[in-house]
């Protein structure tokens, strides 16, 4: 079967099966009504344990038809003006040309004999980044996964720390950024109490008294204070964490200070709300996720540090655990070149503009409750009963509500906790939705939660 190796006699083969492909999916673009179909796991579930992977169809346009019914049909569209549950940015066509173009050379950036070219492109990216961060001449980076990220940052804090006890090092962080930091700290083997949670204040963002009064115990318990984790951009607040007291305070008890920016980042490319990332400049290490709020696709994220020689990485193969490495850098760079960074940070600013208008709208609301004034693009919020309820009733309201919305496809929130209590979430990252996007679907929430506390059951949503 050597007519599907992709070479030079194959090239017109490969323009008409990629050119049928992108036809479907800009079809499916150009036709897409409602942001779901409200297809459920199990459904698709049967779809695709009845395919014979031992039975090839021999047939790209026949396989394309199948996929059409496997995936794309009732894949997530991003871009839809009312799916507003996670951190999925709409994408920029640069970025997707140039993800077609990375699929296709397939280079890997492991070292620099495998593309000499692409590894120029990315250290070039990783100190635009590290620029626009203003973490100085002796920064430096690569592009890795998001999770990943955290990973390699806290390794390298642990390294700085000289620390062989795993019992012995303390990460701190907020309660409102702390899961994937956990991950981290048992990937590293650290102790089951390595990880200390920092309450938060009522706009969801680190207190700095508490962090304080927690590295003073540290001290005192002869604990090694390791690393506090700032976050910039919560996933399920978007709020940022005081940075430069947080910075005063890793000066003060000499610890690594670690930013997670991986939504807030978006902001190195604003106009107008750059300031809000005030303090970063100080950070030892820090995380962005491009795919979040740079309006490019997954998976584009970068690990950045300080000082080369502090940071440990010498040269771009010994830079990241992974020695196969995508060219990722190259949605980022095509975007830049055809874009700029003002139109990125212009339309991550309207998202923001859009977010703080529903804010007002929500605090205004008798039937809703908002919890924060939001500082980027999430506000989290649910449905009250004007009728007196008990609390576990208003729980499953929203929880109906929040299913109810997916099974009719009329658009996608996200749920989740505040303290003990059910709560939904918008995460705005699309430049398209519009206000009367957002009215509309708090009316369909607030109809389905009343529906609910009507006696009205959906077994699939509940």
């Amino acid at each position: 079967m050597r007519s599907h190796l992709l070479n030079d006699t194959t090239a017109e083969r490969y323009r008409s099966s990629v050119t049928e492909g992108v036809e479907r999916v800009a079809a499916r673009l150009a036709t897409t009504p409602r942001p779901s179909t409200g297809v459920t796991a199990a459904e698709l579930a049967r779809r695709v344990e009845a395919v014979d992977l031992d039975a090839p169809l021999h047939d790209t346009i026949a396989a394309l038809d199948e996929l059409e019914e496997l995936y794309l049909r009732d894949a997530i569209p991003f871009h839809h003006p009312r799916h507003l549950a996670h951190l999925n940015c709409p994408v920029v066509i640069p970025a997707v040309l140039a993800e077609a173009v990375v699929s296709a050379v397939s280079s890997s950036l492991g070292t620099r004999d495998h593309s000499a070219g692409g590894t120029l492109i990315e250290r070039r990216l990783i100190d635009w980044t590290c620029e626009r961060l203003g973490l100085g001449q002796a920064a430096d980076g690569v592009f890795t996964g998001g999770a990943q990220s955290h990973l390699h940052a806290l390794l390298l804090a642990r390294e700085e720390t000289k620390e062989r006890d795993p019992a012995r090092p303390r990460v701190f962080v907020s309660e409102a950024g702390r899961l994937g930091v956990q991950q981290a700290a048992r990937l590293l083997g650290l102790g089951e109490d390595a990880v200390v949670v920092i309450p938060t204040d009522r706009n969801k963002r680190m207190q700095t008294v508490a962090l304080a009064r927690e590295l003073e115990r540290c001290r005192r318990d002869d604990r090694s204070p390791m690393a506090v984790v700032a976050t910039a951009g919560t996933t399920d607040f978007g709020s940022i964490d005081p940075l430069p007291e947080i910075a005063e305070l890793c000066a003060r008890y000499r610890t690594w200070l670690h930013v997670d920016a991986a939504y807030g980042c978006g902001l190195l490319a604003s106009r107008r709300n750059r300031h809000l990332l005030d303090g970063i400049e100080r950070a030892d290490s820090v995380t962005v996720d491009y795919d979040k709020s740079f309006f490019q696709p997954v998976s584009s994220s970068a690990v950045l540090v300080r000082g080369r020689a502090r940071g440990r990485l010498p040269d771009q193969a010994g830079k990241s655990p992974g020695t196969t490495r995508r060219f990722d850098a190259l949605k980022l760079w095509m975007t830049l070149r055809v874009m700029g960074a003002d139109a990125i940070g212009d339309l991550f600013d309207e998202v923001c503009d859009t977010a703080t208008k529903v804010w007002r709208m929500l605090a205004a609301d008798p039937r809703f409750d908002v919890v924060a004034e939001p500082q980027l693009s999430t506000l989290v919020f649910r449905y009250i009963p004007t009728a007196i309820c008990a609390p576990f009733a208003i729980d499953r309201a929203n929880l109906y509500a929040r299913k109810a919305l997916f099974a009719s496809g009329d658009a996608v929130v996200a749920g989740t906790k505040v303290g003990d209590r059910q709560y939904l979430r918008f995460t705005l990252l699309n430049p398209e939705t519009t206000t009367a996007d957002i009215t509309a679907v708090l009316d369909l929430i607030a109809g389905h939660a009343e529906r609910y506390l009507g006696g009205e059951n959906l077994d699939r949503a509940c």
